[in-house]
């Protein structure tokens, strides 16, 4: 299994929000870094165009006025992309980027995210003829708005399904996502906005580490049966130090 992982990613004075924080990453890295089911590889930016696949040059250029920013979020969605990319080819893959991309819209943006890091990836693979159609399981505390505005309902022939399971047990949001994903039909690939925000020592409270191990799991499987297992997932929210690492490692035993 891939981790994509630059260490730039350690910067922590891009933004003043939870997301950039000094020690989130750091957190989830010495945890899975010595992992030898794991190996890393290092993305680069994605380029002008493949941003521009999913925002407006206006808000490009908004993002590129803060340098520091603009270098973050260009290599998050260039992590991302590398991320679709390997998965295309076969291989499961986690891509631990920061900032977060799932409330990034076509002109704006807000929670902590400045480009849709998985827009950007799928309308990557959309571009070069590899796939028509993608599922992706935003399992992160929040909606992700952007996510749906920019993938949903498109008038160019992709077609996106998007879960924001919202059980109010872990017991119902698992099954939500089983059930949801037992009606999928011609998916080419599967991928996660993966927030741990849900946790149950974090913000939402809900989710125990063998849930996201259970969430893992399932993206495996149906990937498996509908799409070669063609799968990847994107760091996305989480926010408890102490237990972040232990829940991303948890939803990766599951999904690689």
């Amino acid at each position: 299994m891939k981790i994509i992982f630059h260490e730039k990613f350690y910067t922590s004075d891009y933004a003043m929000d939870p997301a950039a924080s000094a020690g989130r990453i750091k957190s989830i890295m010495n945890i899975i870094s010595n992992n030898p089911d794991y190996s890393i590889k290092k993305p680069e930016p994605a380029s002008k165009e493949d941003i521009l696949r999913a925002h407006t040059e206006s808000h490009f250029n908004y993002i590129k006025g803060r340098s520091l920013l603009f270098e973050m979020a260009s290599l998050a969605a260039g992590g991302a992309i590398l991320a679709a990319e390997e998965a295309y080819e076969g291989t499961p893959t986690f891509a631990l980027i920061r900032p977060p991309g799932h409330h990034a819209s076509a002109n704006s943006s807000w929670g902590f995210c400045f480009f849709n890091n998985m827009s950007i990836s799928l309308l990557r693979l959309y571009s070069e003829n590899k796939i028509q159609s993608a599922f992706i399981l935003d399992f992160d505390l929040h909606t992700g708005d952007g996510n749906i505005n920019i993938l949903k309902n498109r008038s160019d022939g992709f077609k996106v399904s998007i879960l924001n399971p919202d059980g109010s047990t872990n017991q119902q949001y698992l099954e939500e996502v089983e059930r949801y994903m037992g009606k999928l039909k011609n998916i080419d690939i599967f991928a996660a906005s993966a927030g741990f925000d849900q946790g149950i020592d974090d913000w939402g409270g809900l989710l125990y580490p063998e849930d996201y191990t259970r969430l893992g799991d399932l993206m495996k499987d149906y990937s498996e049966k509908l799409c070669e297992g063609r799968r990847f997932a994107l760091m996305e929210g989480g926010y408890n130090h102490d237990v972040l690492g232990k829940n991303v490692d948890s939803f990766l035993q599951g999904f690689k």
